[in-house]
This record gives structure tokens, C-alpha cells and sequence, in this order.
């Protein structure tokens, strides 16, 4: 196999897990409730759509930079102690449901649907469990772009069937099962890390 085939293979390998961690992560997530939540208010799933994109790029991507900058910084043999018990953690906290506060429900007023939709979820992302897993996931895997590329689509994957048919979603989605099951992949990914083990895909 030639070196560019088996880069291909390696970004691609990192830019599926970094989607499929961060989607079964977010199902349930404050994120998806607060999607569907201006969805059904505005009437304007697009706008909504629009303003979590470029939100998720640019928290994933300051996240991802914050990843890749910690990979640099800390000795390696503390980073994998770190990173592994970080992914267990967030296995654990992947069981909990979440629930939209009402102060997180913002109403669009002067900055538009689009507007509103950008800076709610810019803000809601910060500290939240898919921002701490990009920092993770960036610290863990060399590649900063598929790494954000990846928990970007997650991010997507999760939410935009959440703006467009809110309650369905929910009411058809067994939580629980997409909770133990993104709560299953995480611990996967922390112990591999723990044991110096190929990543899980």
C-alpha cells in the first residue's frame, strides 16, 4: 500500500470515529433539545440548521487547536493517562440525560433566527461533553482538520433530523440504547488509549 493510500485510510479512519462518537454523544444532548426546541418556535429549521453549523465549526475548531496544542505540551506518557481517563469519564457522563434549562432558551430577537441560533449554540458548547471530546480527540489523533471535520458532521448528523422533525426524533430514538452505546464506544476508546491499542474503527 502506498504512503498516500495509507495517510487516506488513516484520516479517513479518524474522521469516522470522530462523526460516530460525537453523534451517539449528542442524541439527547442540550444541543439537539435546544435544535429542536427553536425549530418548533421560529418555524425556520434552515435558519436554525444554518446558525448550529458555523457554531460547531468554530467551537470544534478553537476546541480541536486546544487539543492539538495540549498533544504538544504535555509528556506523552501523562498525555495517555489523561486522554484514556478523560474518555472513560465522558463514557460515564454520555449516561446521563440532559435537560435544557430555561435559561438556556434564548428567544430570537434583534439578531435573527440565524443570529441566535449561531450564539446560543456557541455557547451551550462550551464545557459541554462534545466540546471536551474534540479537545480529547484532537489531543489523541495527529490530524486536526479530520478531527474537527469529524465531530462537526457528528455534530450534524444528530441535530439536523432534530430541527427538522423535533418531537419525532425523540419519540422514536431509544435514548437509552444511543446512550449505552455512545457510553460503550468511549470506554473503547479510553481503554485503547490507556493500553496503547490501534484505535477502535
Amino acid at each position: 500500500m502506498c504512503p498516500r493510500t495509507q495517510l487516506a485510510l488513516v484520516l479517513m479512519s479518524v474522521f469516522l470515529l470522530s462523526a460516530g462518537v460525537i453523534a451517539l454523544a449528542e442524541i439527547g444532548d442540550k444541543t439537539q433539545l435546544l435544535a429542536m426546541m427553536l425549530s418548533a418556535r421560529t418555524r425556520r429549521p434552515w435558519m436554525v440548521i444554518g446558525g448550529m453549523f458555523v457554531a460547531t465549526v468554530l467551537n470544534h475548531a478553537v476546541a480541536g487547536a486546544l487539543g492539538h496544542w495540549v498533544s504538544r505540551t504535555i509528556d506523552p506518557q501523562w498525555l495517555r493517562w489523561i486522554l484514556g481517563l478523560s474518555f472513560i469519564a465522558m463514557a460515564a457522563w454520555t449516561l446521563i440525560p440532559d435537560k435544557l434549562n430555561a435559561e438556556s432558551k434564548p428567544a430570537s430577537g434583534r439578531w435573527g433566527v440565524f443570529g441566535t441560533t449561531l450564539i446560543a449554540f456557541f455557547l451551550l458548547e462550551i464545557g459541554d461533553k462534545t466540546q471536551i471530546a474534540t479537545i480529547a480527540l484532537a489531543a489523541r489523533y495527529e490530524s486536526l482538520v479530520a478531527v474537527v471535520l469529524g465531530t462537526t458532521f457528528g455534530m450534524m448528523i444528530a441535530n439536523v433530523p432534530a430541527a427538522l422533525f423535533g418531537d419525532v426524533v425523540a419519540r422514536r430514538v431509544p435514548m437509552r440504547w444511543v446512550r449505552a452505546t455512545a457510553c460503550v464506544l468511549f470506554l473503547v476508546v479510553g481503554l485503547a488509549v490507556l493500553f496503547g491499542l490501534p484505535m477502535p474503527i
